[in-house]
């Protein structure tokens, strides 16, 4: 089954999800934009797609409208939204729940979110992206049950609560594990010396952790329970003290966890 779908957002997740959707032979007949020169550069990159910066689409023929925009503009996209009958607004957020879905012009409303991160000019293979899905309505969850089968083979009903706790977990795992290494990287960089010879060892460890699961592979002087060590090397990151505090915070939770 082949689905209509409008695009409103410009952004990653929205090229990543529009490019997706037609590699699966969905047509996408707008896309939005604020900004319509933005929105038209889009168009330039699908087969099909008037651009707008309209958000009145009672003369679309999407059935499916995904609001692929920032958490924060969210509320006020759907609130404004003007949409045919009968048609499904779903967002694509990870932390927003289903429920401010619930004062658009939409008969019906959904989630459809990919959990993977996007980055402009890098490729997704959306065969690996979970999709988590959610809808009141199991008609309409049926359908975007069908769209995310038609893009990736993994997709999960996640209720708004579950889909909070899992967001938070996504950003332990991906965005703070990130931001250690920009860590890493500074104070590879403060001494002269040079980050590729972290990368083997980052490599490993992120390989042992989703092999063998975290608490397995954790190793360092914490585990140890080598206090020498952890105030040496505390005490060295007294240049930073915001650093040296994550280092004590994290060390301390690694003792107290095992």
């Amino acid at each position: 089954m082949h689905f209509k779908i409008a695009i409103i957002g410009t952004g990653n997740v929205a090229w990543h999800l529009a490019s997706a959707f037609e590699d699966a032979g969905h047509e996408i007949t707008e896309i939005y934009g604020r900004s319509i020169e933005k929105a038209e550069k889009w168009t330039e990159r699908v087969y099909q797609g008037e651009a707008t910066d309209s958000l009145d689409f009672t003369d679309s023929k999407a059935e499916i409208f995904v609001l692929a925009v920032s958490d924060s503009a969210i509320s006020e996209v759907a609130d404004e939204i003007i949409l045919p009958e009968e048609s499904i607004l779903v967002h694509t957020s990870g932390s927003v729940p289903l429920e401010i879905l619930g004062y658009s012009s939409a008969a019906y409303t959904g989630i459809f979110y990919p959990l993977q991160t996007f980055t402009k000019g890098k490729e997704v293979d959306f065969q690996q992206v979970p999709i988590l899905l959610e809808s009141d309505d199991q008609q309409t969850l049926l359908i975007l049950k069908k769209l995310a089968r038609s893009i990736s083979p993994l997709q999960y009903v996640v209720k708004s609560k579950d889909r909070k706790a899992l967001h938070i977990a996504a950003v332990f795992a991906s965005n703070f594990t990130n931001h250690m290494v920009r860590i890493a990287e500074e104070i590879m960089h403060r001494q002269g010396l040079d980050f590729e010879m972290l990368k083997p060892l980052i490599i490993e460890s992120m390989t042992k952790t989703l092999e063998m699961g975290a608490r397995r592979a954790q190793t360092g002087p914490a585990l140890r329970g080598d206090m020498d060590t952890l105030e040496s090397h505390h005490q060295f990151l007294n240049y930073n003290e915001t650093i040296a505090e994550i280092y004590r915070l994290v060390s301390q939770d690694i003792i107290d966890s095992n």
